[in-house]
């Protein structure tokens, strides 16, 4: 039986750069999630009959919502629902299956590196049939149909068995639980040389992959030891958890310390990785050596070519603007097309599918390639994985390496967290206030060359995304980047990027905070952070 509901609207379902966050009692009240799952169906249109891919990365209420998601694609006209067992299946992961299955789109339930649980963070965000996030463009359409949204349809079904594989047909359309990890699997041994690998962890090759209780757990101990043969107990923290055991999901040096201290320690292994909620992040530590994220896309971009999928060469790269502009050299001696983008995975889709790109990377570690329309947390260990084994060199002596080649981009991002939003407002607004009178000025013996509010020209489709982020550039290659995060569900994070440029090998490998240490003083300087928001220091230094 096939129900329809009415409803009033939310006022608050906006979606940001990755679909809709908020904490579970917001999505736990009175048709809050159906109104935003029928405002999705609503904002699309030809959809009869084909098929929604559904998954999540088992954080808490994850299993409920999707059995919401199965019971109104029925009600909607759906023809078939491809699930992940046990409604687990990673972001990149429900990219590829969307692209494999030809799907007319996906509905992937998280809230990425965000902290899970009862009283913690819960998302939505739909992916089109590219495989990718959606554009701003049904972003709006689905917001501005929640505004007005006084019905929603559902089917009265029953709970469907989540936990069992196989196709069956319930209220008429058909549901298929399809193991989480085997698609995904098959799609990375076409990219890299397992053989290669398993040849590098039969020679003793130690490795730590903290999965942090999160959604790549199953793909790491599977892809790892399973199928590569790495030691047992490689994969750390592996069963995915409602709550992530009690732990935020987010793969940088706060939240994953432990894995920090041991690849510094005398024993440390070889390579170390982590993951976050919902597998599209990571975070790569050599023996010696933390890679930041930034980094690791220039480095990925320059060996790609090592792996049997990157053999022919790269299109293009393309980096968020707050990224450090370590890829843009690389591009430069390649040869090929460097794109900057605003923050958001959604900008780099139009690029892939022109043709136009290959590897794209954020700083906040993500990174991935054409072949998903989603960062990729384990293809980029895989990446890695599979140069060191060509290379046969230790990461930190590829790192030394790269830095002698290309130079040393140091590159910081400090965060303040949960800054109250109207601080946080007046602080852009100020900083917007006086760009036109920086340039020409000096801040701690440096003189700024030049302000902006960054603003992006697609050059796919042509549309135009303003208010991007605010970028001071000083004489000599220096910049700081001010903005306000979209990822959060509680006031405001303020993220501050720091970098320096530094072509000199003899100046490498210093400290990363002290060799920015005039610049963190200017970005202070410049945008009032101390007298806006009343901290004296960031929350999260990465």
């Amino acid at each position: 039986m096939i129900r329809t509901v009415a409803t009033t609207p939310y006022t608050d379902q906006k979606p940001g750069t990755s679909g809709l966050r908020k904490k579970v009692p917001v999505f736990q009240q009175p048709n809050y999630a159906e109104n935003f799952i029928q405002s999705v169906f609503d904002s699309l249109e030809g959809f009869a009959g084909k098929t929604l891919v559904v998954g999540g990365d088992g954080r808490f209420y994850n299993r409920e919502v999707i059995q919401k998601v199965i019971a109104m694609a029925v009600a909607n006209g759906f023809g078939r629902v491809v699930v992940g067992q046990g409604g687990i299946l990673s972001t990149p992961a429900a990219s590829n299956l969307i692209r494999k299955r030809k799907a007319f789109g996906g509905l992937i339930l998280s809230a990425s590196h965000n902290p899970g649980g009862p009283h913690e963070d819960f998302g939505i965000k739909y992916n089109a049939e590219n495989g990718g996030p959606a554009p701003e463009k049904m972003t709006d359409a689905i917001y501005a149909r929640s505004k007005v949204i006084s019905a929603y349809r559902i089917a009265d079904i029953g709970a469907v068995d989540l936990d069992k594989t196989g196709t069956f047909e319930v209220g008429g359309m058909k549901v298929e639980v399809v193991d989480p990890v085997t698609d995904y699997a098959e799609l990375m041994e076409t990219l890299f040389d397992f053989d290669a690998l398993r040849a590098l962890f039969k020679s003793g090759f130690r490795m730590r992959f903290d999965a942090m209780h999160a959604v790549t757990g199953p793909y790491a101990k599977e892809i790892l030891e399973r199928r590569l043969g790495a030691a047992e107990g490689t994969a750390r923290n592996f069963v995915p958890l409602e709550d992530f055991g009690g732990h935020h999901p987010d793969p940088n040096l706060v939240h994953a310390k432990h894995l920090y201290d041991e690849m510094m320690g005398p024993d440390a292994p070889d390579f170390g990785a982590a993951s976050d909620g919902d597998g599209d992040r990571n975070l790569i530590i050599g023996r010696g050596i933390f890679i930041t994220p930034s980094d690791s896309l220039a480095m990925l971009a320059a060996n790609a070519h090592l792996a049997p999928g990157y053999k022919a060469g790269l299109k293009g790269i393309a980096r968020s603007m707050p990224t450090s502009g370590a890829a843009d050299r690389v591009a430069e001696k390649l040869g090929i097309g460097m794109y900057e983008t605003p923050t958001g995975w959604k900008f780099f889709g139009n690029l892939l599918d022109a043709g136009m790109a290959t590897i794209c990377g954020e700083e906040s570690a993500g990174t991935g390639s054409d072949h998903v329309r989603e960062k990729d947390g384990l293809w980029a260990v895989l990446l890695w994985l599979n140069i060191l084994a060509v290379r046969g060199e230790s990461a930190k002596d590829i790192v030394a390496k790269h830095w002698a080649t290309y130079g040393q981009n140091y590159y910081s991002r400090h965060d303040y967290e949960e800054v109250e939003t109207d601080k946080a407002n007046a602080l852009v607004d100020a900083l917007r206030g006086k760009l036109a009178s920086l340039p020409g000025t000096s801040v701690q013996g440096m003189k700024i060359a030049s302000a902006d509010d960054f603003a992006y020209n697609d050059p796919v489709d042509g549309s135009v995304s303003r208010n991007q982020g605010i970028r001071v550039l000083f004489e000599g290659g220096s910049r700081v980047v001010f903005r306000l995060s979209g990822t959060g569900t509680s006031g405001a994070t303020l993220r501050v990027y720091i970098e320096r440029y530094e072509p000199d090998p003899a100046r490498h490998g210093q400290d990363t905070q002290a060799a920015l240490a005039d610049l963190i003083k200017a970005a202070d300087d410049i945008a009032g952070i101390r007298s806006h928001t009343g901290r004296d220091k960031p929350s999260v230094i990465t």
